[in-house]
């Protein structure tokens, strides 16, 4: 709501004289970005981001209750994470045009199966369990900055917020389905154990679809012969 009442103090841009020659459509858009290898991949990539946040961030409170850790570190975890998460993501951000998009999001994805596998075989202490809610909140949301700009830098900012709407629609499936199976599975299984190592081995997949991405900016090439004549 407050939003909403925010929204009523936005003015327009004034509209920038069209370019000359053919302009793409979103149609058009939509269909080039779902024909590149690298949007299909950043694509899929996603849902593990999804996954990975909804599963931690709806089942680790009762997972450390379950291991006889006492309710304040659950809460605490997710403040760490919380707070961690504004430095990583900034830092994301800043570091993405440095040290590449793609090669920090396969670093983010790793980072998170590692910690996690670790998690997992170490004991659960409230020492270990605020580590890894430091390690996963400084990696929680980097992967929004640098995924968005990866759709910017090679597609172009004119028709960004549909692409990176159809990326985030996988986010949020994986969100769905990380907070769904992990009451599903400890229904079933009495342990949530299968969705920790779900979390870690979808990490390392992540990692590996995000490595050959062409984060190259396309060359429309179609559309400047179509100038030229």
């Amino acid at each position: 709501a407050a939003m909403s009442v925010l929204a009523l103090a936005l003015r327009p841009a004034e509209a920038a004289a069209p370019a000359a020659g053919p302009q793409q459509t979103l149609r058009d858009a939509v269909a080039e970005a779902m024909g590149h290898r690298g949007y299909v991949l950043l694509v899929l990539g996603f849902f593990t981001c999804g996954f990975q946040l909804a599963f931690i961030g709806t089942h680790l409170p009762a997972f450390l209750g379950d291991r006889g850790l006492d309710l304040w570190v659950g809460g605490t975890a997710l403040a760490v994470i919380g707070a961690a998460n504004v430095v990583g993501t900034m830092a994301c951000g800043l570091l993405g045009d440095r040290l590449g998009k793609k090669n920090l999001l396969v670093a983010l994805y790793t980072t998170r199966a590692v910690a996690t596998v670790g998690f997992l075989w170490l004991p659960v202490t409230p020492a270990s369990v605020l580590a890894y809610a430091l390690v996963m909140g400084l990696t929680w949301l980097g992967t929004v900055p640098l995924t968005s700009g990866i759709v910017a830098q090679v597609f172009g900012a004119r028709y960004m917020a549909t692409l990176v709407g159809v990326v985030f629609l996988m986010h949020q499936a994986g969100s769905f389905l990380g907070a769904w199976l992990g009451g599903i599975v400890f229904d079933a299984t009495g342990s949530y154990e299968p969705v920790w190592w779900s979390v870690a081995a979808l990490g390392l997949a992540a990692a590996v679809l995000h490595w050959p991405i062409d984060d190259r900016p396309l060359v429309r090439r179609h559309l400047a012969v179509v100038r030229a004549r």
